[in-house]
């Protein structure tokens, strides 16, 4: 169940960075905002289930939770409306003013964008689905455990629970703060101005923002779109759902990568750390055993006798004058 919430939590922060991409610096906190609201949400409402649970976080052995669990579920599915974009929640309204920047900067982006949003709308609601509703499959886990037909999904104590009903206020109201289409409510931009007034980016003349209601509505069937579709594969089975496999192997990302990126880059940085060894070392330390070398030779001319420096001083006195009598003759 968190390693779901792990991944959504990867997706938004791309949302993050495709605005400051798109000069929607206030868009972009906007969004790191309202995501610390519906996420903190998921997931301690994941911890809930987890402690409802009995430490199961399998969510193939879960299900029909919303009953035993009535708090936890109706605060997370208030968190699933939030990160889906369905409106009026607050990650609708800090997703959806990041899209229109990056509709009036680059299309294809904000094709991304939108499909980014059906899938997140698709695997929140099949997580909602298989935690809360549909049937029991907890009976399963109770035997896990070693339990002996007494293990019963419970409610959190209220300690626990008072954070997560806080948190889903702050969910729904929270996008009140930057109205992407109110004159008015626009404290964050206002709370941002000294900082980001001059590179904000102004759209007010695209076609985007001239618009806007209709990118809002598109918007809206995405998410709606994504819901629907997971219902009809998870809740109704009128779809086939994806092979496990490609799922509980992440699409085979890690796998690609240590493939293209591991091997490679490894034998890589394997020749680069012995050039290090044999060319940038081999010279910093043969340039120290040449000069210690020379000094070894220059100090067997240190004898401590006077009759062999009375010799050198000799041999160079004679070496000196026989080059000025060459210079001489020369000339």
């Amino acid at each position: 169940i968190k390693r779901v919430l792990a991944y959504s939590t990867v997706s938004q922060l791309g949302f993050m960075f495709l605005a400051i991409g798109s000069g929607a610096f206030v868009a972009a906190i906007f969004h790191m905002v309202t995501h610390a609201f519906f996420k903190a949400l998921l997931f301690l409402g994941s911890g809930s289930v987890i402690h409802g649970m009995h430490h199961e976080q399998d969510m193939r052995k879960m299900g029909a939770l919303r009953v035993a669990m009535p708090v936890t579920a109706f605060t997370f599915i208030i968190g699933w409306l939030a990160i889906a974009g369905v409106p009026p929640f607050a990650g609708f309204w800090s997703k959806d003013e990041i899209l229109l920047y990056v509709y009036a900067d680059n299309r294809f982006l904000y094709a991304v964008g939108m499909l980014t949003a059906l899938l997140t709308a698709y695997y929140m609601t099949r997580q909602v689905f298989m935690v809360f509703f549909g049937q029991a499959r907890w009976h399963d886990a109770s035997a896990d455990h070693g339990a002996h037909g007494d293990f019963k999904p419970h409610e959190s104590p209220r300690v626990m629970l008072i954070p997560l009903v806080v948190l889903a206020v702050l969910s729904v109201v929270g996008g009140g703060m930057q109205l992407p289409f109110s004159k008015n409510l626009h404290f964050l931009e206002h709370w941002l101005e000294p900082v980001i007034e001059e590179s904000e980016r102004k759209i007010s003349s695209t076609w985007a923002y001239e618009n806007k209601y209709v990118l809002l509505g598109v918007a809206v069937i995405v998410a709606l779109a994504g819901i629907a579709l997971s219902l009809a594969v998870y809740a109704k089975r009128r779809l086939p759902a994806v092979e496990p496999r490609v799922l509980e192997n992440a699409w085979y990302y890690d796998a690609t990568v240590a493939r293209l990126v591991g091997g490679p880059g490894k034998s890589a940085f394997d020749g680069i750390t012995r050039f290090d060894a044999r060319v940038v070392d081999g010279a910093v330390n043969g340039a120290g055993a040449v000069a210690r070398h020379l000094g070894g030779l220059l100090r067997r001319s240190q004898t401590g006798f006077v009759r062999a420096y009375a010799a050198l001083i000799a041999v160079g006195a004679v070496a000196l004058l026989a080059w000025f009598v060459w210079r001489g003759w020369l000339a």
